[in-house]
């Protein structure tokens, strides 16, 4: 009989992934989906398909128990939003209702993984230097502040099989935020905001989704570990690799730091009156201009034998060749 495994977040660019891994895997899926008319990209799975109470830990523990989850993966989370408040509701508060709703159900599950983000930790202000699995949680923006508090009450929570991930900047087929950066560059303009030089890193989606789904029949609980290819980039190498796989020349222009926040803020303004957040917002330049965001991946690799398959370069073509194919560019 196939082990059961339920995935939150299901209709975003991680879910996807993590579908495709656990299906890989032969895991029988249940993804968490609020409406179906944005899961038309999941058609082609042999998917089960629920739609969770978030607010409601008995509503919660009364699904956990109904269909008997061996595994639980919580990818659900808002990466936009208002203020801190909605922040935390989504990413925190619904995150400790689902974990304490499998701790106190009859039915034990096997493993809770929740997918934190390097956001939680926030970046170093030094260069050379990487962020540990078990380092000082400084977050800069209302996303990672929210991701640590999650982190910090499924800490708190007794009887349950806990693992965490905290990817850096996750890339791939389907996502929507690097996408726009390679749309830029297709267009021929190369921005980087301000000329500080930075050290970042990068995981590509099916890496990231192979080995959340590998933890899943480990012995490991009770740890938490940073994600990402293992290599530390400068700021161009993105750029850099995407010009080469698109063939393109492009115009590079360093705006000005205080110029990108004045259109951030208007950006944000305008957005308000149809009651969105913009990808590019105040908050979010904070970690765009972070000085380093390189983190060390030594105990992911030593507990699961993490080798990831994908360099950036590698990665960046496979992606490009994807959203080509889906006439994304």
């Amino acid at each position: 009989m196939k082990k059961r495994v339920l995935i939150t977040g299901a209709t975003g660019f991680v879910g996807y992934h993590l579908i495709k891994s656990a299906l890989a895997d032969n895991l029988e899926v249940f993804a968490n989906v609020r409406n179906l008319a944005t899961a038309g990209h999941l058609k082609d799975f042999e998917i089960n398909y629920v739609n969770l109470d978030f607010e409601s830990i008995y509503l919660l523990k009364e699904n956990i128990e109904e269909k008997k989850y061996d595994y639980i993966v919580h990818a659900a989370a808002v990466t936009k939003a208002k203020q801190l408040s909605d922040y935390n509701k989504i990413n925190a508060t619904y995150t400790r209702n689902l974990a304490v709703a499998a701790s106190k159900s009859t039915h034990r599950i096997k493993k809770f993984v929740f997918i934190s983000s390097l956001a939680a930790l926030g970046p170093l202000n030094q260069k050379n230097e990487k962020l540990t699995d078990d380092g000082p949680s400084n977050p800069v923006t209302h996303y990672g502040i929210s991701k640590a508090l999650a982190e910090t009450y499924l800490a708190r929570i007794q009887n349950l099989p806990l693992i965490s991930f905290r990817p850096t900047a996750v890339y791939g087929p389907r996502e929507k935020d690097i996408f726009i950066l390679i749309k830029t560059i297709k267009a021929g303009l190369e921005l980087y905001i301000g000329k500080q030089e930075q050290e970042l890193s990068f995981v590509y989606a099916t890496d990231l989704a192979d080995i959340i789904i590998r933890a899943l029949s480990s012995d490991v609980v009770g740890k938490s570990y940073n994600v990402s290819d293992g290599a530390v980039y400068n700021r161009s190498a993105l750029a850099d690799h995407v010009r080469k796989a698109l063939n393109k020349n492009t115009l590079i222009v360093n705006v000005p730091l205080q110029i990108i926040k004045g259109f951030a803020w208007g950006m944000e303004r305008l957005y308000r009156v149809f009651n969105k957040t913009p990808a590019l917002n105040v908050d979010k330049i904070k970690e765009l201009t972070a000085l380093n965001w390189g983190c060390d991946i030594k105990n992911i690799q030593k507990d699961f034998g993490f080798t990831p398959r994908f360099g950036l370069e590698e990665g960046l073509n496979e992606t490009i060749s994807w959203y080509r194919k889906h006439n994304w560019l």
